[in-house]
């Protein structure tokens, strides 16, 4: 089927939009690029042929439901929270969707509406979700078939400063919300190990990261669960096993120093005076973490007694190693705060500043499943399925391609007609093969696979 008269909605300005916009425009799709900020748009679509930008609020159904009418797919490449408007638009309009988000509890209810009205909409189809979900099914189908049993399914990811990148206390750089990243780390984990279920409370998840041996041996990772991984005993349908953990890989010394700074105080969203943008010339960030610890002065001997009194450091040299740290963010100089508040995004406003990717700068992303499998015999073996991949400087980003490219191969096949009616994820054999085939042959993605045991 032709799609050269096809055209598709792409709302939303991140930087995973732009390889989704340059794959349709090269298969000859008719793309509007929608923003709130017109000029965001234009930025997208220069030197793209296929494309046009338009300003859009996707809250002004009048004028969302007028562009949802123009087009055969809408791709929403915003927050999570606005899909369900763009679902309901598409439900009114009878048109298709595809998303990289998870499916959620609002997108579930609408699901009896979207087969009413017999449209495609499809999410989870980016990295994490995306293409975890593809090379898990692939590996567990195969077992399954050939009678065997997954006992234990570990998938870690994580997106990353290559290793020349990564020379500050964190390891991490920013190409995305400061404040998206730590707040993630306030979520409950949820897994299931040895046949119980475990819950780590977000306050406690650094304490639970560990050293993670991928059998790559040039990393030095550290692993954490994430979120809550028990209802993929059933969407992946493996009731066998025992251990299901999903979660994210950092670099070592990442948890210590995140959980130091978790302990005095500032990831607090707690709005504070003295921390909020005035006409005045803002406070030093030693006078700032002073007030914040309660310190009694904000000279470094008072600061590191305080921080000292709310945290606890395993042994001198973790001691010496966090509080390098935390000078190097700053939160111990003379510098001024870029206020913003509250002591999360005081915190994130200066972490975005320090912790950006500079020019030529690479990221990586390493996202590994490790499935422990009792084979039909008896035999047990563990496999390794395996995605390590690295941007390029002056092109897309590892986690742009690897987010983008599987979404716009999945609006591919909704405009071609190959995906089903109804709310989809990919889950199946049936959804997954073909999405996994033209990921590794048109576009070289793929997960190696090995086995290590």
């Amino acid at each position: 089927m032709s799609t050269s008269s096809k055209k598709v909605l792409l709302l939303g300005a991140g930087f995973v939009v732009k390889p989704t916009l340059t794959l349709l425009s090269e298969k000859g799709v008719e793309v509007t690029v929608a923003c709130r900020t017109l000029e965001s748009a234009q930025k997208l679509c220069k030197d793209v042929k296929n494309a046009k930008a338009i300003s859009l609020n996707v809250e002004d159904e009048k004028a969302l439901d007028a562009e949802v009418d123009k087009v055969d797919v809408a791709i929403s490449l915003i927050p999570y929270t606005f899909h369900p408007l763009v679902i309901k638009s598409a439900i009114r309009k009878k048109k298709n969707v595809v998303t990289t988000s998870y499916t959620s509890p609002a997108m579930v209810e609408l699901e009896k509406d979207i087969q009413e009205a017999g449209i495609t909409v499809m999410n989870e189809i980016g990295l994490d979700p995306g293409i975890d979900h593809l090379y898990a099914v692939k590996t567990i189908d195969e077992v399954h078939k050939a009678g065997g049993k997954i006992k234990s399914f570990l998938s870690y990811c994580g997106g990353l400063p290559a290793p020349e990148a990564s020379a500050n206390p964190l390891g991490y750089k920013f190409s995305w919300s400061a404040r998206g990243m730590l707040l993630a780390l306030g979520n409950t984990a949820r897994f299931y190990k040895d046949g119980k279920t475990e819950e780590v409370p977000g306050h406690d998840l650094m304490s639970v990261a560990k050293p993670y041996t991928t059998g790559y041996t040039g990393f030095a990772f550290v692993a954490y669960p994430n979120r809550d991984s028990t209802p993929f005993r059933e969407k992946y349908q493996i009731p066998e096993a025992s251990t299901i953990i999903r979660g994210t890989l950092r670099y070592t010394g990442f948890p210590e120093l995140i959980r130091c700074i978790v302990d005095i105080g500032f990831l607090s969203q707690d709005p504070q005076d003295f921390l909020k943008p005035s006409s005045s010339a803002p406070i030093t960030w030693k006078d700032a973490t002073a007030k914040i610890l309660n310190a009694t002065s904000s000279s470094e001997q008072d600061l590191t007694w305080a921080i000292s009194s709310k945290h606890t450091f395993s042994n001198t040299d973790e001691k010496i190693r966090i509080l390098a740290g935390l000078r190097w963010l700053g939160l111990l100089s003379s510098d001024p705060i870029i206020p913003r508040s509250t002591p999360l995004d005081t915190l994130c406003a200066t972490l975005e500043k320090k912790m950006a990717y500079e020019e030529g700068e690479r990221d990586l992303v390493f996202l590994q499943h490790r499935f422990e499998i009792e084979h039909k015999d008896g035999k047990h073996e563990t496999r390794t399925s395996t995605l390590c991949e690295y941007g390029a400087p002056g092109g897309y980003s590892a986690m742009a391609r690897l987010v983008g490219i599987p979404c716009g191969v999945a609006v591919m096949q909704v405009l071609e007609g190959k995906l089903a009616k109804g709310l989809l994820a990919p889950y199946t054999p049936e959804i997954c093969d073909p999405l996994r085939k033209e990921l590794l042959q048109g576009y070289g993605i793929d997960m190696v696979e090995r086995t290590v045991a």
